[in-house]
């Protein structure tokens, strides 16, 4: 269990009365949640903007944060995110501002804490799960080539631009690609 309690209000933890109503992608999630511990959820990139990932399930199994990561391939996302997964699975306690060194080829990642009001932009299939927020989310942040993250003033614009910045309310966010929306 995490540090801050979470109680799971999840479609396995409670009935709500409609699970005759789950669709194919509901389903899919709850089988993956009980065989493996979590899903991951990939957004493919379009002209909208970069592909993102998070998974579903890791706060039930786990008492975990959930995790999301911005910007990457997504399939390389679901793996870098499964790999983060299972260190949940075999104890580990990831917390906000935690850097680990062996997620994305030797390179950093640093995991954020996602401010509750980016849920609804970017976490419905998991609000959908869960029933309501909150349930704990940590972004996922890579790093570049010379291990700067996107937040940092020396990191070239494009990989600035690659990850939102979730751990600041959407009202304080930079605007660009990831504020189109709101």
């Amino acid at each position: 269990m995490t540090a801050d309690p979470f109680q799971c209000r999840c479609v396995l933890c409670h009935d709500y009365g409609d699970r005759d109503e789950a669709d194919r992608m509901d389903l899919t999630i709850i089988e993956n949640v009980q065989r493996h511990g979590w899903h991951v959820v990939m957004v493919p990139e379009d002209d909208i903007g970069p592909g993102f990932a998070y998974t579903i399930g890791l706060a039930h199994t786990h008492g975990a944060p959930e995790l999301a990561m911005f910007g990457l391939d997504i399939h390389a996302m679901h793996r870098m995110l499964n790999g983060v997964g299972e260190k949940c699975a075999t104890g580990a306690v990831l917390a906000d501002s935690q850097r680990h060194p062996d997620v994305v080829d030797g390179h950093h990642v640093a995991l954020r804490h996602v401010d509750l009001r980016w849920y609804r932009i970017f976490f419905g299939q998991a609000i959908g799960f869960y029933r309501r927020p909150p349930f704990p989310v940590l972004q996922v942040a890579w790093s570049d080539a010379d291990d700067r993250f996107h937040w940092e003033k020396q990191a070239e614009e494009r990989h600035r631009e690659s990850q939102p910045q979730l751990w600041l309310p959407p009202s304080e966010h930079p605007v660009g690609i990831w504020t189109t929306e709101l």
